[in-house]
């Protein structure tokens, strides 16, 4: 693996100061370097080196909250948050839970109906721990838009160290709207830069904490080449390659071919390479980055299954599924994690032919999942597991299927009056704009017709009042120099 050769640089201090709490990156003083050496882009102040690392890779569902601290516990050295799209993030309200002191980021959900009884709850976008993991947390970001990405980026960057462009997703949710691997290319890569550079730019600069990108393997080695120059010229800190095309999907092997190359290239600009794709473990990855030239690897599916995986062997290496999922319910239960989210991740971690596991599946609740483990014993875990029931709405009613039609007919029908009212008050505002617009034209027509009228006419004296016009137009011939009131008189006059 590269030898780390700059860590941090001298620099202000960013206009956003992240909560007391926030625990400080550990830096490495440099050693001296030859004149033939290249130094590596600075790790700013908040920053972290991603060299020398094996770390949780982001994955939709399995990077959430209790996960990422699972994978912490168990030594990975950094985490990735799951992908979150810009535009679900901005428009969020940030709280911290009183309860556990994580930071959340909500949202009302649209178009949702409450079971009855039930008042409809904010979304939690985001959750991050602020002690237990901002300082080794990259925010992934998915986002096709400079100005997006950075107004995202701005709401969770003091909480965490670092912010990743998720460039590698070849899955449709991401790709259908020019995000993840549909960055990749030609004319998206320019975008890609664009967008890498206006978070160095903004991101960086304020918050002083590094950006990093993941990508995939394009076509031929010369694509690859020419995209991973062009990415590392945008001041990141970090890239890491997932060694596979964007057609690829897990259950191919990953390809390795061009890997070696790639870690070449971004230590040619200084930048850090991790590489990505069928790393088991942590001895695994460390041996794989030093045959393959590289500064650490992530670890996914994998780790998914048991988090002891960033464990040495020389540590003791995975530990048993049991004590794994036992850790991972008390996280969950911690941080008040979304029941559903939770029941995933234990299907992942549990063999499924174990006896526990079909209880567990058919739980309602935590404390029925603390009930299938055979965890009562542990007062606390047990009182918790039943308090949070409560808190989520687990334990109460639920909705049968006639009040589930009953709530949704009335809410139809709610919204279809809303619509009307909505209609009716539009027309009744262009009906008063209309009569507004012909009120002001028949007055703007008055004046100028009145105004016309002021030009043929010249003003009235005093003593023109009470004459006719005979005795005016005689007047006016006797001024013009003529005698008598004559035809042509007359005509001359008037």
């Amino acid at each position: 693996m590269s030898t780390i050769i700059a860590a941090t640089n001298g620099s202000t201090s960013p206009t956003t100061t992240p909560p007391p709490s926030l625990p400080a990156s550990s830096t490495t003083s440099p050693p001296a370097m030859s004149p033939t050496t290249i130094p590596n882009v600075a790790v700013p102040p908040r920053g972290v080196d991603y060299r020398n690392k094996i770390v949780l890779a982001p994955m939709v569902r399995s990077g959430e909250l209790p996960s990422r601290l699972l994978a912490l516990h168990y030594k990975a050295d950094l985490v990735w948050g799951p992908e979150t799209v810009d535009r679900s993030m901005i428009g969020t309200t940030q709280s911290t839970n009183p309860r556990n002191g994580s930071i959340e980021w909500s949202r009302t959900p649209n178009n949702s109906i409450p079971p009855p009884g039930q008042i409809l709850k904010d979304s939690i976008i985001y959750r991050i721990d602020p002690k237990r993991e901002s300082s080794k947390l990259i925010f992934q970001i998915g986002t096709n838009n400079p100005d997006r990405a950075v107004a995202a980026a701005k709401l969770v960057a003091p909480y965490c160290a670092g912010i990743d462009v998720n460039a590698g997703c070849p899955k449709p949710f991401s790709t259908d709207g020019g995000m993840g691997a549909a960055l990749l290319t030609t004319e998206n890569g320019d975008l890609l830069a664009r967008i890498l550079t206006a978070l160095v730019t903004h991101i960086t600069a304020v918050y002083q904490i590094g950006i990093s990108v993941k990508i995939r393997l394009l076509s031929t080695p010369e694509e690859t080449a020419t995209l991973v120059h062009k990415l590392c010229k945008t001041g990141i800190v970090g890239l890491t390659i997932h060694c596979r095309t964007r057609p690829m999907r897990p259950r191919e092997r990953a390809i390795r071919d061009q890997l070696r190359m790639i870690g070449e290239i971004c230590r040619s600009h200084g930048v850090a390479c991790l590489m990505n794709g069928d790393v088991t473990s942590r001895d695994e990855g460390l041996r794989l980055a030093e045959e393959y030239g590289v500064d650490g690897a992530m670890i996914a599916t994998a780790a998914e299954a048991n988090s002891s995986v960033f464990l040495s062997e020389a540590e003791g290496g995975k530990r048993p599924w049991r004590e794994v999922v036992e850790q991972y319910i008390r996280f969950a239960v911690e941080v008040e994690n979304r029941f559903g989210n939770t029941k995933f991740l234990l299907s992942q971690l549990m063999p499924g032919r174990d006896p526990a596991y079909q209880k567990m599946n058919q739980s309602k609740g935590y404390a029925g999942v603390v009930e299938a483990l055979d965890l009562q014993k542990d007062e606390k875990l047990y009182s918790g597991a039943k308090a949070l029931d409560t808190l989520l709405g687990l334990d109460g009613h639920k909705a049968s299927k006639a009040e589930i039609k009953k709530a949704n007919k009335s809410a139809n029908r709610a919204r279809c009056e809303a619509n009307i009212a909505k209609k009716k008050q539009a027309a009744a505002e262009a009906e008063q704009q209309r009569q507004t617009n012909t009120k002001r034209a028949a007055e703007e027509s008055e004046m100028q017709r009145s105004a016309k009228k002021d030009r043929r006419e010249p003003p009235m004296t005093d003593g023109d009042q009470g004459k006719s016009p005979l005795q005016k137009a005689q007047i006016a011939a006797e001024n013009a120099g003529f005698e008598g009131i004559g035809q042509g008189a007359l005509e001359v006059a008037v």
